[in-house]
C-alpha cells in the first residue's frame, strides 16, 4: 500500500507549518480575541472641519482607535470615520461640499447636546479653501470655504464645560482661521493660550533641493534677514501670526536633527509612553495655567545661540507637546501638535494585539515614517486617554 505522506512531504509540511501558523492561526485568534472582548460605551463627538476628501486625514486615526478599543457610540453601533463627525463633507458639487455645525443650535439644544456627550474632540478646525479642490498659482491667495471656531463651537465648548465632559483639543484649534475673539473665549475656557508661534522640522533648508518649503516663508525670511538665507541640512521654521519668521539651524541653532516629544518615565497622570519621540511635523507653542499637568514636552536641544534666539522670539526652553487638567469626573486635553494627522490607509481594526505588532514594525527613530509615530506615540497616548475617560464616567 502506497504510503499516504512521503519523508520528503512530511519535511515539508514542517518547514511551512511554521509559515501558516503566522499566516493563518494567528490572525484567526487575534480576530477571535478582539471579537469576544466586551464592547463599551462612550459617547464621543469629533469635530473636523479639514477634510477635503474622503481620506478623512485627520481623523481616521481616532476613529480606528476607537473602533480597535470597542468604544460604542449611544445607538450600540461603531464609529464611523464617513459620518459620525462634525464639520465638511466634501462632494463633487459646485460648492465643493456642505458643512454641519452648532451655529444654528438653541441654548437649550446646546446643553442637550453637552449633556449627551462623554468627549468633545477638537481635532483640526482649520478648515477647507479653494486651492484643495481646484489647481491654483501657489502664490495666490486661496479662499477660505469653510473653516475656523465659531460661536457654536464655544457655545457647545463653554456646556460641556460646565457640565465636566472631557474635552480634546489638538494643534490648529485656536490659531488661524478662527477670529481673534472666539479665540480668546477658547483659551479662557480652556486655560491655555497660544503665544503665536508655530513651528514645524524639514529635512533640508536648500531651497534648490528641498520644494515643500513654502514660498511666502522664504520671501519673508528674505525680507526680514537683509536677504540672507540660512545653511542647507535639516532646520526647524518658526512663524508668528504676525508675519515674523525665523529659522533654527541645526548644528548651530539647535542639536539633535529633530525636535523630541519627551516623556517622564513616572508622570502623575500614569501614562505609559516612550520616554523620547522625534517628531518632525507642525506643533504650536501654547502657554499653561498651574493646575495642567505636563504628560510630554518639546525639546529642541537648542544651543547657547539657540537658547538667545528663543529668549528674543518670548519662547521658553521647553514647550508643551500633551498636557491634561483634571475637572472633576472630565478631564482637559491639548496636544500641541498635527498627531492625529495620517494619510495612509490602516486597515481592519478588528484584530487583539495588533497595535503592538504594528510598533515592532515602524521604528521609534524613523521619524519619516509618520506611522511610527501614530503607532509609537499617539495611538497609545489616545487608547489611555480614552480608556481613562471611560474608567471615570458615571455608569450608574
Amino acid at each position: 500500500m502506497k504510503k499516504l505522506f512521503t519523508q520528503e512531504s512530511i519535511i515539508s509540511l514542517r518547514r511551512i507549518f511554521p509559515i501558516l501558523f503566522v499566516l493563518i492561526v494567528v490572525p484567526l485568534f487575534s480576530y477571535l480575541f478582539w471579537l469576544i472582548y466586551p464592547s463599551k460605551d462612550l459617547e464621543v463627538l469629533v469635530i473636523d472641519k479639514t477634510v477635503p476628501n474622503d481620506r478623512y486625514q485627520e481623523h481616521q486615526s481616532i476613529f480606528w482607535a476607537l473602533e480597535h478599543l470597542k468604544f460604542r457610540n449611544s445607538a450600540g453601533e461603531f464609529y464611523d470615520k464617513e459620518r459620525d463627525y462634525i464639520g465638511f463633507y466634501p462632494d463633487t458639487s459646485s460648492s465643493f461640499g456642505t458643512f454641519k455645525d452648532f451655529t444654528q443650535l438653541s441654548e437649550k439644544e446646546i446643553v442637550k447636546k453637552a449633556n449627551e456627550l462623554d468627549v468633545l474632540f477638537y481635532t483640526d478646525t482649520y478648515g477647507v479653501f479653494e486651492n484643495d479642490f481646484i489647481k491654483m498659482d501657489p502664490d495666490e491667495l486661496s479662499k477660505k470655504i469653510y473653516g475656523g471656531l465659531n460661536r457654536g463651537d464655544i457655545n457647545l465648548l463653554r456646556e460641556a464645560a460646565s457640565q465636566k465632559k472631557t474635552i480634546i483639543a489638538e494643534f490648529n484649534t485656536m490659531a488661524s482661521p478662527t477670529p481673534l475673539g472666539i479665540r480668546t473665549e477658547f483659551e479662557n475656557l480652556m486655560g491655555i493660550k497660544w503665544t503665536g508661534w508655530i513651528g514645524r522640522y524639514f529635512d533640508q533648508m536648500d531651497t534648490t533641493i528641498n520644494k515643500n518649503i513654502p514660498k511666502w516663508f522664504i520671501s519673508q525670511y528674505l525680507e526680514q534677514h537683509e536677504g540672507n538665507w540660512v545653511s542647507p541640512g535639516p532646520g526647524i521654521v518658526f512663524v508668528h501670526e504676525n508675519g515674523t519668521v525665523e529659522v533654527f539651524t541645526n548644528g548651530v541653532d539647535y542639536f539633535g536633527e529633530t525636535p523630541k516629544i519627551r516623556t517622564q518615565k513616572i508622570n502623575k497622570h500614569g501614562f505609559k509612553l516612550p520616554e523620547v519621540v522625534p517628531y518632525p511635523d507642525w506643533f504650536d507653542v501654547v502657554l499653561i495655567e498651574r493646575d495642567y499637568q505636563v504628560i510630554s514636552y518639546y525639546d529642541i536641544d537648542p544651543s547657547d545661540l539657540g537658547n538667545e534666539k528663543l529668549r528674543e522670539m518670548g519662547l521658553p526652553r521647553f514647550f508643551p507637546a500633551a498636557v491634561v487638567r483634571d475637572e472633576g469626573k472630565g478631564q482637559y486635553y491639548y496636544f500641541s501638535g498635527d498627531f492625529s494627522d495620517l494619510g495612509t490607509q490602516m486597515g481592519s481594526a478588528h484584530f487583539q494585539g495588533l497595535p503592538s505588532l504594528w510598533r515592532g514594525f515602524h521604528i521609534l527613530s524613523n521619524f519619516n515614517d509618520r506611522q511610527s509615530f501614530y503607532w509609537n506615540y499617539y495611538y497609545p497616548l489616545l487608547s489611555q486617554v480614552l480608556e481613562k475617560t471611560y474608567r471615570k464616567q458615571d455608569r450608574n
